[in-house]
């Protein structure tokens, strides 16, 4: 899978997916790192407690990746500390110099919520991919990450926080796609 068939397939599924409904809570973020650049937008729609998005992250020395998430989402507690949990599958395509592929991942992510300190939060996801649901150089794929944000204003919050992404491929050798620490923010709208 090339580059140009990845920046397609995201360049589609964006507007589908944005078109597909009207939403009532979105938002964009920008993660950059020492190493790489990461977009996000997420939908949700009106009539159901489902989260759609679609990323695209670009890696110093022509690593694309793409990632499409659909995650049924809701509210809960975790230790009496408000939540926002989701739960479902992210897609993830990845195309190097050398190497291409992707997965299916299945996983979530939390983000619970410091009632005594307005604007605080905490947010987690990780998601997996056995070798089963992994295709092209991929034999497998770990995706995980780690937060703290901020709401600086209504409708913006501020983060720090840590990525990691692992493939192993068919031949045996392991792939570090992506990983380190990052800063960014994310616009609601």
């Amino acid at each position: 899978m090339k580059a140009s068939k990845l920046l397609l397939a995201a360049s589609i599924s964006i507007p589908l997916i944005a078109g597909s409904t009207t939403a009532n809570a979105n938002d964009a973020s920008l993660r950059i790192s020492n190493d790489s650049v990461h977009t996000q937008i997420n939908l949700s729609p009106n009539t159901a407690n489902i989260d759609f998005g679609a990323g695209y992250m670009y890696h110093e020395g022509s690593r694309h990746i793409i990632n499409i998430d659909v995650h049924a989402k809701g509210q809960t507690a975790i230790g009496n500390l408000p939540t926002t949990a989701g739960v479902g599958v992210q897609a993830t395509g990845f195309d190097d110099k050398q190497i291409d592929g992707g997965a299916l991942g299945l996983g979530g992510f939390a983000r619970l919520n410091m009632p005594s300190v307005p604007g605080l939060s905490f947010e987690g996801a990780l998601h997996y991919a056995p070798s089963i649901l992994s295709f092209g150089d991929a034999d497998d794929l770990t995706r995980l990450r780690a937060q703290v944000n901020y709401r600086v204003i209504q409708n913006a919050d501020v983060f720090l926080g840590y990525h990691y992404l692992n493939t192993d491929l068919d031949g045996g050798s392991d792939v570090t796609l992506d990983k380190g620490i990052f800063a960014g923010m994310k616009l609601l709208f």
